[in-house]
């Protein structure tokens, strides 16, 4: 479930999202410009605050730009180090792009396809770092990351598990299956969507009253 880079150019490719005006080096737009696949973010029905969040590589050749994935932020932005966690209300889309399997940086090894698995580690991983316990000291904090990171990588790794359950949403307006699960520190979804792989995850907000759909424009998305 690995999602590498591919290179890309510093301007919106087709089917990418388009951005009025040019981007500086240092503008946090440029590695979403630079993605070759759509982005998907909340659709209309998502009244509240929209923000970019952050765009990456995986395992991207050596001197390749490029961007596999990215996430895109609604409502309240996930807490800083040590701010309270359980007032905020939010649900971030993660986008991935599909790629087939392929050599690793280094030429040392093969890896794997991205599938939905890979959307549902990223979600799972990502809602650990906006909701893990502020109070605890740094070695508990570490040791309940690596904890609930191994149990959210075995989670994404077995999406057909009792651990998911099936919940169907919009995208672009036709329904599509996702696997959803809940937990003490908010929820997870995984599945897949035209031209991409699609994960999202929030707290205090229902994902069952959420869609999705592709993001032409960027521009109402605001800078962190």
């Amino acid at each position: 479930m690995d999602a590498t880079s591919q290179a890309g150019g510093a301007t919106a490719t087709a089917g990418g999202p388009v951005v009025g005006g040019q981007a500086g080096p240092a503008d946090p737009l440029l590695p979403y410009l630079s993605a070759d696949f759509p982005w998907y973010g909340l659709d209309e029905g998502w009244t509240g605050r929209r923000f970019l969040m952050q765009a990456g590589a995986g395992g991207a050749r050596a001197g390749a730009a490029g961007v596999d994935y990215g996430t895109l932020g609604h409502g309240d932005e996930p807490a800083r180090q040590f701010e309270p966690r359980d007032l905020r209300k939010f649900a971030v889309v993660v986008t991935v792009a599909r790629r087939g399997s392929r050599r690793s940086a280094d030429n040392t090894g093969t890896l794997e396809a991205t599938s939905a698995s890979s959307a549902a580690w990223l979600a799972g991983s990502g809602l650990l770092a906006a909701t893990w316990p502020g109070q605890l000291d740094r070695t508990l904090r570490q040791d309940w990351l690596d904890q609930q990171s191994t149990l959210a990588w075995d989670l994404a790794d077995d999406l057909a598990g009792p651990g998911w359950s099936t919940l169907s949403l919009p995208v672009n307006g036709l329904p599509q299956p996702f696997r959803y699960r809940e937990s003490e520190y908010g929820w997870v979804l995984a599945g897949e969507a035209p031209g991409v792989l699609l994960g999202a995850f929030g707290r205090g907000v229902s994902a069952y009253g959420i869609g999705f759909s592709t993001v032409p424009d960027l521009s109402g998305y605001t800078r962190p």
